[in-house]
């Protein structure tokens, strides 16, 4: 364990330069004082490691000296594999870049190595987008993505949903999304935000760059955005019934926010169970209910129990004659 964390402060020194030892600490998982205790280990070793008191300071190691701890775990090499995703790479422009990084890697592998990273690629494919929504067609995502790797400032004409529908738009573009077979872009203009790439009507890239601000976690971003939508969307509640198989269901086939409150308020009605759970609209939840079919009874709103009567008739009459 510690000798598999004294490569990993070694390797992040090498490939980011000076660092403080709390940074190397939250990197590491350790305490400062453990971080320490590791330099004067590496420093002890022979390895040219050296320490810049003072606000700006930190470790660092001697300009131009390389580690050639650089080996691969055999999970590690795998995982690489795993990670290559043809799709989202040919969208991008990086079919080649992908292909030569993974025959450079395949190289540099050991033949015992080699022949279990190349079996991942036989075992498993990656496939991004769900069953049944089509990827969106992105004509820009290339100029989008190469504006994000410059740090190029772009001005977009982008067509949303509410009015005016079409407009105009010039944003710093921090990074790309893959979200369900669809890509978003999120930039700032007045302040940070998402747009669908696949509604960006054109593109075009100034020579003026900017910097994303210090600390923007994009991973971090997105989850909080998730977050915040299905907040947003869910403005409404609903009481419902359901039976043993309907719960079983019901926790696996919709979205995590409403599984969580189900179970939150979950509460004993017989063989049946009564839970309260957010709806975005009537209308959104007359689709999501009815999938359940004799598993789920709506009890409130009226106004949703009622919108379940009509459609109860209706399939009544055309499977039943009326």
């Amino acid at each position: 364990m510690r000798a598999s964390r004294l490569v990993k402060l070694l390797l992040l020194l090498q490939t980011r330069g000076l660092m403080t030892a709390q940074a190397l600490a939250d990197e590491l998982e350790v305490s400062v004082r453990t971080v320490y205790r590791d330099v004067e280990s590496l420093h002890g070793a022979g390895v040219p490691l050296y320490g810049d008191a003072g606000p700006s300071g930190g470790y660092r190691l001697l300009e131009g000296y390389r580690t050639r701890l650089t080996g691969l775990t055999e999970a590690e090499a795998q995982s690489l594999f795993l990670a290559g995703l043809p799709g989202p790479a040919r969208e991008l422009g990086l079919t080649e870049a992908v292909t030569a990084a993974q025959l450079k890697l395949m190289a540099a592998l050991p033949d015992g190595l080699r022949s279990k990273a190349e079996s991942v690629a036989a075992k498993f494919h990656l496939d991004a987008p769900s069953w049944y929504a089509s990827p969106d067609e992105s004509p820009f995502l290339a100029a989008v993505a190469d504006a994000v790797w410059r740090e190029r400032v772009i001005e977009i004409d982008y067509h949303r949903w509410r009015s005016p529908q079409d407009v105009t738009r010039t944003v710093h573009p921090y990074g790309l999304v893959l979200k369900g077979g669809r890509w978003y872009l999120v930039a700032k203009s007045r302040q940070i935000g998402t747009y669908r790439v696949g509604q960006i009507r054109g593109v075009r890239v100034s020579d003026e760059t900017f910097t994303p601000p210090a600390g923007f976690d994009l991973a971090a971003y997105w989850e909080q955005s998730l977050v915040d939508f299905e907040r947003r969307r869910h403005t409404s509640e609903a009481v419902i019934r359901l039976s043993p198989g309907g719960m079983r269901r019901f926790a696996g086939n919709v979205a995590a926010v409403v599984a969580q409150a189900a179970r939150d308020t979950a509460a004993p009605d017989g063989e049946w169970t009564r839970v309260t759970v957010p709806i975005e609209s009537i209308d959104h939840a007359v689709a999501e209910f009815l999938r359940f079919g004799p598993d789920l009874e709506v009890l409130e709103p009226l106004e949703l129990r009622a919108r379940f009567v009509d459609a109860a008739r209706g399939l009544a009459g055309i499977y039943l004659g009326s």
